[in-house]
């Protein structure tokens, strides 16, 4: 699975922005996709994941009522919309993932991951 993500810039507190993952290959059973970010200095943390059959969704307390993660099974992309950004939102996303997962916040339970994409939001 080979995953590509876009969609970050620069905007100002309290914008909206969303975030594509295109996915190549087949996807099926517990396919899982997640978003995650790393901040400068930080370690790389769980935003939000969605199950490829059924899209049930899961959240960073962070993030719920913001953020919202869905997935087009047509298109096999996966998408983060954020709204009412906050400076701490700043950072490197990546999307992730995996055939299926334990623990939705462990980054080792995905062995498939996109290269990141800046956003950052000034206050």
């Amino acid at each position: 699975v080979q995953l590509q993500a876009s969609g970050g810039g620069l905007v100002q507190a309290g914008d909206s922005l969303r975030l594509s993952c295109a996915a190549s290959g087949r996807m099926f059973g517990n396919f899982v996709m997640g978003w995650f970010r790393q901040a400068p200095g930080k370690e790389r943390e769980f935003v939000a994941g969605i199950r490829w059959s059924g899209g049930s969704s899961y959240y960073a307390d962070s993030v719920k009522g913001r953020f919202t993660i869905s997935r087009d099974i047509s298109r096999n992309a996966a998408y983060l919309q954020m709204s009412g950004l906050k400076p701490e939102d700043t950072a490197v996303y990546y999307c992730a993932a995996a055939w299926a997962v334990i623990k939705w916040y462990e980054t080792s339970d995905y062995p498939f991951w996109g290269q990141g994409t800046l956003v950052t939001v000034s206050s």
